[in-house]
């Protein structure tokens, strides 16, 4: 693998892993914008604008758009989260210019009104979906409560009343900002032809005006008015109880963050971890997971459980004592080398797909502007110690204040 990297003089990074094997091309524009960008006043804009972009340019229309992925044997996708708007596509080799020549034309789409809109409706339709299926809906409300004031506490869909609310010349306006070459970045990986790739770039985004990035999170910064407690929501026509449990942990630019996944993999992967032989395998829970989430001042560790009503509250105390059995230092070293085993191999495994590979070499950049090979994320799994483990036990206690969320159908008393 080889790293390439070049920054346009508008200040657009473009970037690629050439694989020199790699039988296809993946590529895809990462803009640094999510939820935690905006404003009360803009809230949804990003997830809303990802829409928006696949409905058309001033001279490419959303079915041409469509037309010309499926002319390449491909299809282009994109994904908004608190931090980062992904677009992206995986095509043949001798496609890429296509490919890049298209992605970069919808950067800068039209947002026509009437688009606008229409795709308003259909966003309004989203979130009401969403806040009816008790596993999105409790995940958005216990983020919610977790980090109180700070940026990342708002859902990446935005509220019923604040799409409503929001104008396309505000939409607009969001664009011009957050899409700008010093927020963007061109990520290739696979079979690239990197000097094709930068004149492609040079050629469709060398007249994109800059702007000067907006400050974000930093991993000093404290989170803003964290809440704790327990929330129960009920759908009465929920079959199962769902509950998420959020506790802070590492975040991206943190020591602990390696670690911290590793012992999230130990605890609560989806096989062969304590949650999943303690309460999947025994038929009481149709899921339970632990999970590390890290952005970029700021990490979680999430617990989530799907069971009976009955159950859920009995359940989450169950999983609390495998938690404080771990923090009291009952690891094994079986159990330990089985995780590390398990994320080496998802490392390995990740490294031989081009389009995995765009997703965390282009968002490792777009946050901290390193590069990490497969060969670098291999040796960091495989140099983390079982004092690492015991360390982020000790500095991130699990049975510290933590947010509940439990949707469901109210069964349990």
């Amino acid at each position: 693998m080889r790293f390439l990297h070049e920054r346009l003089p508008n200040g657009l990074d473009v970037i690629a892993e050439v694989g020199d094997s790699a039988l296809s091309t993946s590529v895809g524009f990462f803009v640094g914008t999510g939820s935690r960008d905006e404003s009360d006043a803009v809230w949804g804009a990003s997830h809303f604008l990802e829409h928006m972009v696949f409905k058309g340019t001033p001279d490419i229309s959303g079915d041409e758009i469509n037309r010309r992925f499926d002319a390449m044997g491909g299809g282009a996708n994109a994904f908004t989260s608190e931090e980062d708007t992904v677009y992206y596509t995986s095509v043949l080799p001798e496609r890429q210019d296509e490919a890049v020549d298209l992605l970069g034309r919808m950067m800068r789409p039209a947002l026509r009104a009437a688009d606008f809109d229409t795709e308003k409706l259909v966003i309004l339709e989203e979130i009401r979906m969403y806040d009816d299926q008790p596993p999105f809906g409790a995940d958005d409300r216990c983020r919610a409560a977790f980090f109180g004031g700070h940026p990342l506490a708002r859902s990446v869909l935005g509220t019923v009343d604040s799409i409503t609310a929001l104008g396309v010349d505000a939409m607009r306006d969001y664009h011009r900002q957050r899409y700008a070459p010093g927020t963007m970045v061109l990520a290739a990986s696979g079979a690239v032809d990197f000097p094709a790739l930068v004149e492609s770039a040079r050629r469709v985004c060398g007249e994109w005006a800059p702007e000067a990035p907006s400050p974000r999170g930093m991993d000093h910064q404290p989170l803003a008015a964290v809440s704790r407690g327990l929330e129960r929501v009920v759908r009465p026509t929920a079959s199962l109880d769902y509950a998420v449990r959020m506790v802070a942990g590492p975040g991206e630019r943190h020591e602990d963050r390696h670690p911290a996944q590793l012992l999230a993999t130990l605890l609560g992967d989806s096989s062969g971890s304590r949650l999943y032989w303690n309460l999947v395998d025994t038929g009481e829970a149709e899921h339970a997971a632990f999970l590390h989430h890290d952005f970029l001042d700021a990490g979680l560790f999430v617990t989530q459980l799907s069971c009976e009503a009955d159950d859920v509250e009995p359940l989450l105390a169950r999983a609390a004592d495998i938690f404080a059995a771990a923090s009291a230092g009952d690891i094994t070293t079986g159990e330990f080398q089985r995780a590390q085993n398990k994320l080496a191999s998802r490392v390995v495994l990740a490294g031989e797909r081009p389009l995995r590979r765009l997703f965390e070499v282009g968002l490792e950049w777009s946050h901290v502007r390193t590069y990490r090979s497969v060969a670098d994320s291999l040796r960091i799994v495989e140099s983390i110690s079982r004092g690492d483990l015991d360390r982020v036990l000790h500095a991130w206690p699990l049975d510290a204040p933590a947010a509940t969320v439990i949707a469901g159908s109210g069964g349990a008393a």
